[in-house]
């Protein structure tokens, strides 16, 4: 793969993880396109239950999960500002993929940080493992692959599982 080649596919990777991330965000803007139908509110009672609650989930946890995609669309900002950069500087494609590495180790770390910081035990665990598979990207021997074969699948998976 040329370093042009390289560069591009790194810029379109990240742009297309960051699209994901952004449109997944939960947001009632995100659920349904501008003009299209939406549901009429309705007013229902709830039926009598006797099954358990589920348990509260902890107090930062969208906290914790509104940090962590704000991390990783800013990351995957810097990575396609640096490929473009990269372009015009014409690096060679392991002075690409070195770069990526740094930008993957960097955002694996703060990752971690943050699953350091949740009180919910199943969100530190998928923060958590989310951080692993960032380490993973970031000892691959080509980053670059690695952002279009696994990175791209990080923001959606985290939109649907991190949630409060």
């Amino acid at each position: 793969m040329s370093a042009t080649t390289a560069l591009r596919a790194a810029a379109l990777v990240t742009l297309t993880a960051l699209a994901g991330a952004c449109q997944a965000d939960g947001s009632p803007d995100a659920a349904a396109p501008a003009g299209g139908p939406t549901a009429a509110p309705t007013t229902v009672e709830p039926a009598p239950t006797t099954a358990t609650p589920s348990p509260p989930t902890a107090a930062n946890t969208a906290e914790v999960c509104a940090e962590v995609d704000k991390l990783i669309i800013a990351k995957s900002r810097e990575i396609a500002a640096d490929a473009v950069a990269a372009t015009r500087k014409q690096l060679t494609p392991e002075q690409i993929n070195a770069q990526v590495k740094t930008d993957l180790a960097d955002l694996a770390d703060d990752v971690r940080e943050q699953a350091a910081r949740a009180a919910d035990p199943e969100i530190r665990t998928l923060v958590g493992r989310t951080a692993q598979q960032l380490d993973a990207g970031a000892r691959s021997a080509t980053p670059v692959k690695w952002l279009s074969s696994t990175f791209v699948a990080i923001p959606p998976r985290l939109a649907r599982d991190c949630r409060a």
